[in-house]
């Protein structure tokens, strides 16, 4: 055949960085691949580059519905913004590899003219007897340069056959690897990379429906779209041989590589999965996906989720932990990436939310989660503030709001076992009546003053008074300030669940 001249639409800039999250629209986000958008992102930001999103959908058989529209909605909610993808578009676009089938074609055209690829047509029953055979008397199977010649393929029928059966429509496209070849590859994470192409096999570039495999469509999409570095998760590891000897078979400059660590279960002992997620309890999604809650559900928030996610496998220089997105974008380092698989620990991504909660303001809390105070703005419209601010430093996760601030709105339907064996220590109606009588006689902003007199002048100490008015408001003895709560349920509210609580212990 003739030698074709590879199309030359582009020329590669090497003077600006472009990097791509590249998803498989097949399911749901894991927190895994959103770590690597979340890395693709801020190396571009660092760079003063360009992040691009691009959906590998070629697998018709694997698509989920909904599921590229999930992929966007996750990343908007962690306000990691492609500047180029499907929706924005770009320069380098279609952003689809399912509408990028002419560019394909026009490819593989150009390997198989240059002889660095062929066709084959096996059948999938005789490529499983191939495989049983050499299995038993080889330990392993390999269609390669070793044992292609046994095979049906374009090398060893006639061109009149190889015609023949490609019009028939069973036909894919193989890489041809040449045998006893040192291919030599660079990772930024793990450096050089050596494998001998015997270990390699040819492997498949074209589907028989036509549709690139993972394999060349990541290549040649990669090159096209001038994309500089690509990073991706380990598991594509094994992957990178075949990947450089398709841009050396193409005569083009490879990327720069980096390899993710993995993510593993809290055991340390498999990869993170959403199986572990459920046996656990803990989220696995950034967003909810049908009946399963996401992070975002949960009650994260999305800064600290990424702040978290952040560093299993990244190891900033700072000593704090605590990074807004705008840190991570300045911090970030290559040479701070680590080799080792990270472990999963929920308890600490819990408390990375509880920080960064701590540091919005309740009007901002408010304004980001209305919902969570519907009912609070309800009953006490411009206090809803203040009580927000009271509860701030106990809450963990935003969907605290509403049960750390259920006693503002209702009384306890139950008391605690614990607290009330406390208070049972204490004549519970005579000091009960006592606090009732310091709050019909004082104002509520000197009631401390109030227990501490009635409490000289009867002989009892004010932990009595204190603990006895916190059962009572709010069924246990924890919750924010006493007298600050006090102050916002005024005068009724408490008398009334005083009484409550005084019939029950009698």
């Amino acid at each position: 055949m003739q030698e074709s001249t590879i199309p030359t639409i582009f020329v590669k800039n090497y003077h600006m960085e472009r990097v791509r999250f590249a998803p498989s629209p097949t399911g749901p986000l894991h927190i895994g691949g959103l770590r690597t958008a979340l890395f693709n992102y801020l190396y571009a930001r660092k760079h003063k580059g360009v992040f691009v999103l691009r959906v590998e959908d070629t697998d018709l058989n694997r698509k989920v519905e909904n599921s590229e529209a999930y992929i966007h909605e996750s990343l908007a909610w962690c306000n990691i913004s492609p500047d180029e993808d499907p929706i924005k578009g770009g320069e380098y676009g279609p952003y689809r590899q399912s509408e990028r089938g002419d560019i394909y074609q026009k490819y593989i055209k150009v390997l198989l003219e240059k002889g660095k690829a062929y066709y084959a047509f096996d059948s999938g029953e005789a490529l499983a007897a191939a495989r049983e055979k050499d299995e038993k008397e080889k330990g392993g199977f390999k269609y390669n340069a070793q044992n292609r010649m046994r095979f049906d393929n374009s090398l060893t029928n006639t061109d009149k056959e190889t015609a023949e059966k490609i019009l028939e429509g069973n036909a894919v496209v193989r890489l041809k690897v040449a045998p006893d070849v040192d291919v030599m590859a660079s990772d930024l994470v793990r450096g050089s990379v050596r494998v001998n192409s015997n270990e390699l096999e040819d492997k498949i570039l074209m589907k028989k429906d036509g549709m690139p495999t993972y394999h060349f469509a990541n290549v040649v999409d990669d090159y096209l779209m001038k994309i500089t570095t690509v990073i991706r998760g380990e598991e594509w590891l094994p992957s990178l041989p075949i990947h450089q000897l398709l841009y050396e078979a193409f005569g083009w400059d490879s990327p720069k590589f980096m390899h993710l660590p993995l993510i593993l279960n809290p055991s340390g002992k498999g990869k993170l999965s959403k199986r572990d997620g459920d046996k656990n309890g803990y989220p696995v999604f950034p967003i909810q996906w049908k009946d399963t809650l996401g992070y975002r559900e949960a009650g994260f928030l999305p800064e600290a989720h990424l702040n978290y996610i952040a560093q299993l496998g990244w190891s900033p220089k700072r000593e704090e932990e605590l990074m807004s997105l705008s840190d991570m974008e300045n911090e970030f380092d290559v040479s701070n990436v680590q080799k080792g698989g990270a472990r999963f620990d929920f308890e600490k991504a819990r408390w990375i939310n509880q920080q960064h909660l701590a540091k919005l303001s309740a009007v901002q809390i408010i304004e980001r989660y209305p919902d969570q105070v519907a009912a609070l703005n309800a009953i006490y419209g411009e206090k809803t503030a203040a009580i927000v601010e009271l509860v701030k430093e106990r809450l963990v996760l935003v969907n605290d709001l509403k049960t750390t601030t259920e006693f503002f709105i209702k009384d306890p339907v139950e008391y605690d076992p614990k607290s009330m064996k406390r208070i049972g220590k204490f004549d519970v109606k005579q000091v009960g009546e006592l606090i009732k009588a310091c709050i019909e006689i004082h104002e509520i902003i000197d009631l401390k003053g109030a227990f501490v007199q009635k409490g000289e002048e009867h002989g009892i100490g004010l932990g009595a008074f204190m603990q006895l008015t916190r059962v009572a408001i709010v069924g246990s003895l924890s919750g924010p300030d006493l007298f600050e709560m006090l102050k916002i349920l005024g005068k009724s509210v408490p008398l009334k669940r005083l009484d409550r609580l005084i019939n029950i212990t009698l």
